[in-house]
């Protein structure tokens, strides 16, 4: 396999056609999963075969983005079948990959260790100091393409469940992440809570 050729065409091709008015599902998204992935391989000690597969799906796994917004996941899936071939990916390898990509769905769904190290990685910022930054270039996102229109106040509620709702799966992604997460939680809350004196979160289990 070519996974260096793989890997440069897909970020050139990101680079190139992915929608400016998309300030989260940017090629520095994909490049920041496929980073915070690169930790986690090595800590869960996953073996290099399957761990390049995982650097591979991790910058193809929002490469659907480049067709459609909605269900963007398995329009990935499709360009990495037809892109992957070129670069001496197997049929057997492919299947892998794109499993780990729809793994990454909302809600994710992560079955073996190689997909909860991508869905991880994918959610990496959760626990980071600029946890802040990525959510609401999330929120512009949503606005300025008119996926979901919110204000700050819907926005700050929105985050709370989401975060509330939210576990790692791996256990170094738990250690690593888990508490600047909480901190982030706690923050966003009392924020929220400012804006909102009279109201409680909507929080609801997903």
């Amino acid at each position: 396999m070519d996974f260096s050729g793989a890997k440069a065409f897909i970020i050139e091709k990101l680079s190139r056609e992915l929608d400016p008015a998309y300030t989260y599902h940017c090629i520095g998204h994909s490049l920041d999963v496929h980073t915070a992935a690169l930790s986690l391989l090595k800590m869960e000690g996953i073996g290099k075969s399957e761990a390049l597969l995982v650097e591979i799906a991790a910058l193809y796994h929002d490469s659907g983005m480049m067709v459609k917004y909605k269900d963007h996941e398995i329009a990935s899936t499709e360009l990495a079948s037809r892109f992957l071939p070129g670069f001496g990916f197997s049929p057997n390898e492919i299947k892998v990959i794109n499993s780990l990509i729809l793994a990454t769905r909302l809600p994710q769904n992560a079955a073996s260790l190689a997909e909860q190290v991508l869905c991880d990685a994918d959610l990496d910022y959760l626990g980071r100091d600029d946890f802040f930054i990525h959510s609401f270039e999330l929120q512009y996102e949503w606005n300025r393409c008119g996926i979901k229109a919110t204000n700050l106040s819907e926005w700050m509620d929105i985050q709370v469940k989401f975060l509330s709702d939210h576990q790692y799966y791996t256990k170094s992604a738990a250690s690593l992440r888990n508490k600047k997460k909480s901190e982030n939680l706690k923050e966003i809350t009392s924020l929220w809570q400012q804006k909102n004196p009279k109201k409680q979160s909507t929080k609801t289990s997903s």
